[in-house]
């Protein structure tokens, strides 16, 4: 069963009362690289944590979940660390939560081992008075709907429309915000915007300006990547938008300017979902259907613009759009978003 094989490895970092932070288990086992990257985004070495927080790292995705240990002897906090191949934080945080509460009345990792291999094995683990967990309890498609589209049109108003626009053509999106926790939230709800791609894999949602990481970031372009340092700014080869949480503004890089360009068309889809976004009685999930719905027809148009192809599938030449007489930013961009939905032959 698929479900119960996304579990890849599980480790746990621990901070003595020297303040050293020391790798002290894995199961089954984790790269050197894995441990060094781990470690790091545990947060340990400082003085400030997260409770909570994931993020991705070659295909896979991390969860570490950081809590006090006083009942343990020469411990003050540690860090467990689930792999695995899905995005599914509510599930993982459950697991985490479960896992931590057994290793802080114990003190050994054998007893998070037990229910690491119950959920591997049977889909499910029983932490007795710290409550069950059950794979089947979390459905991947909840996780895509977590977070609030909501607060980041009303953030931006109309600018969304940069954002939107950088999806829809497979831009790379870097987005700043010095709290972890508030860009995590804000992060996992960008994939909403483009409905029809279900692909939470362009999410990577919390980086470092270290090597290692902008490696695996240049190597899965396009991307929505979080940052916590400001210095991200300053590299504008990383980004072709860059999202600024604190100041509320979003700049669009010299690279990416042409390909960018708005013209009715975005202003009408921008006034669309900034007026969905003020209606009261739209909820969460209606103002991503809604948005899908204004993203489909999009498509739908540009499909009935194309010519069919000796594979049966549509396509665009840019000769097609110039003999519509558009507008050069609206031709500009449907040319892009066709190259991005693979309607274009190189």
């Amino acid at each position: 069963m698929a479900a119960l094989c996304d579990l890849l490895c599980a480790g746990l970092i621990e901070k003595d009362s020297n303040g050293d932070v020391l790798w002290t288990w894995s199961y089954p086992s984790v790269t050197e690289n894995q441990r060094n990257l781990f470690i790091r985004k545990s947060r340990l070495q400082g003085e400030t944590y997260t409770d909570f927080l994931y993020g991705q790292y070659k295909h896979t995705w991390y969860y570490i979940k950081t809590v006090s240990a006083a009942d343990l002897v020469k411990v003050t906090h540690f860090s467990l660390v689930l792999v695995s191949k899905d995005f599914n934080p509510e599930k993982y945080q459950a697991l985490c939560n479960i896992m931590c509460q057994l290793y802080k009345n114990t003190g050994n990792p054998a007893s998070m081992l037990e229910s690491y291999l119950a959920v591997v094995t049977k889909g499910a683990c029983n932490g007795e008075e710290n409550g069950k967990f059950t794979v089947s309890d979390f459905d991947a498609r909840q996780a895509y709907i977590q977070g609030s589209l909501k607060d980041v049109i009303n953030m931006f108003g109309v600018e969304t429309i940069v954002i939107y626009t950088a999806l829809l053509l497979k831009k790379r999106i870097a987005v700043l915000h010095p709290n972890v926790e508030t860009l995590l939230s804000f992060m996992r709800v960008l994939p909403a915007l483009v409905w029809h791609r279900q692909n939470w894999g362009v999410l990577h949602p919390y980086v470092d300006l270290e090597e290692d990481e902008l490696e695996d970031l240049r190597a899965s372009t396009p991307y929505i990547a979080g940052f916590t340092d400001a210095a991200v700014e300053g590299r504008n080869e990383l980004y072709d938008i860059f999202v600024a949480m604190t100041t509320r503004e979003i700049t669009i890089a010299p690279q990416a300017k042409e390909s960018l360009a708005m013209g009715k068309l975005h202003k009408d889809i921008a006034m669309f979902m900034v007026q969905c976004a003020d209606n009261d009685d739209m909820g969460e999930q209606q103002v991503i259907k809604e948005i899908s719905v204004k993203t489909k027809e999009l498509l739908n148009n540009l499909k009935s613009l194309a010519t069919v192809g000796e594979d049966d599938k549509p396509y665009i030449s840019f000769e097609i759009l110039q003999g519509r007489k558009m507008p050069p930013a609206t031709q500009n961009f449907l040319y892009n978003l066709a190259a991005a939905e693979g309607m274009v032959k190189f």
